[in-house]
């Protein structure tokens, strides 16, 4: 029997709708988008498929009469269909929800979406799913072990990570290509597999470039579309006015972590526990759920990191309407004095007004402007 799980960009979805002629639901591939649309209607159809596109071009003047929202899934793949929204809207310019698109923010999905239906157009991400779905009844370890993937093992745990790794697969042989990614199925993978081998480390495009035999233009560039496909977090330096020399490159995370485990070849929480880079698969997991639980919330920031080449660090920096904001991640479940006095001497550097260090403790620890606790309690005091 299938498990249905409340997402909670429902309601951002709903709200958006009733605001906007136009919605596009955007997000990775698999990661549920098809599936919460269709709680919204029935009117659903998936332009990759050729009798779809026919359906729709049938239809067409039937379905847009009434009051009702059409879903059109992966509507890059029929780019005349634009200039037949943006027309329909304009002609009923105040009535609201009528068009949901779905995409893996392909180009040319978000080219013909910024060419015709500007202004009348929200934008909605969804991730994988987050802890603050899945409720107390995942275990947290399995829930970053294995990743957010509905299919890839958080419903079926047999499935990780072989799902993650056929998934991983058609993204280098069908869909990147397909999108304009202009690289070879097999550069594209081994590509995968540096950008796991550096999850958390500061970017560096000329050692990676080096590596695949490509300029370090090349390389950046690939790095974008993977950004832009959802597959790859690039945290940007935060930049203080201090007198000390600041790392000025990105640091980069792989979003998902089950994608990132299956490319390392660890498949069980024994494996993961004894690598030497577990902390940092800890921290990049920590930083996606915080900055996906708060994008799903509708609460705007801009995340960053901090790190002075002397040493002070903080993992994560958000900046946003409620003021500065510093987390440290330790995977630790005793965390002790030192922790919170490292994280408050970086953090005093840039004047954050809140700390916050997350380990994997039961207890929760608050004073005069920080919070110690784990990651679980901390999704529930930021929103």
């Amino acid at each position: 029997m299938q498990i249905m799980i409340k997402r909670a960009l429902a309601r951002q979805l709903s709200n958006r709708l009733k605001q906007f002629p136009a919605v596009a639901l955007l997000g990775p591939r698999q990661s549920g988008k098809t599936t919460l649309a269709k709680t919204f209607s029935r009117h659903y159809f998936d332009l990759e498929q050729p009798e779809d596109q026919l359906r729709l071009d049938v239809h067409w003047d039937s379905l847009i009469r009434p009051k009702r929202l059409v879903i059109l899934d992966e509507a890059q793949m029929m780019p005349a269909v634009f200039p037949r929204i943006r027309g329909a809207i304009d002609r009923k310019r105040k009535q609201n929800g009528r068009f949901l698109l779905l995409g893996s923010v392909a180009p040319g999905l978000m080219k013909n979406v910024s060419e015709s239906l500007a202004g009348r157009l929200a934008v909605c991400e969804l991730s994988p799913l987050l802890l603050t779905e899945l409720g107390g009844t995942y275990d947290e370890g399995q829930v970053w072990l294995r990743g957010g993937f509905p299919d890839g093992g958080i419903l079926k745990k047999k499935s990780f990570p072989i799902w993650e790794k056929d998934y991983l697969t058609l993204l280098a042989q069908r869909d990147l290509p397909a999108w304009g990614l202009p690289a070879k199925p097999q550069t594209t993978l081994r590509f995968f597999k540096m950008l796991a081998a550096c999850h958390g480390q500061i970017w560096n495009a000329s050692k990676i470039g080096a590596s695949l035999g490509l300029s370090y233009h090349t390389v950046n560039h690939y790095l974008d579309y993977l950004e832009d496909t959802y597959l790859i977090l690039s945290l940007a330096p935060y930049h203080a006015n201090i007198r000390k020399r600041i790392v000025k490159s990105p640091k980069i995370f792989w979003r998902d972590s089950g994608l990132l485990h299956a490319l390392l070849d660890v498949s069980s929480m024994e494996a993961l526990l004894s690598q030497p880079w577990v902390g940092a698969s800890w921290e990049g997991w920590c930083i996606n759920q915080i900055l996906a639980t708060l994008k799903t919330a509708g609460k705007d920031c801009d995340a960053y990191f901090f790190r002075t080449n002397d040493g002070h660090e903080i993992d994560l920096v958000l900046e946003s309407s409620k003021g500065l904001w510093a987390f440290e991640f330790k995977l630790t479940s005793a965390p002790g004095a030192e922790d919170m006095k490292r994280l408050n001497a970086a953090a005093d550097m840039i004047k954050a007004g809140k700390r916050f260090l997350i380990t994997r403790s039961s207890g929760l620890e608050t004073g005069s402007g920080f919070v110690s606790t784990n990651i679980h309690r901390c999704l529930k005091i930021i929103l």
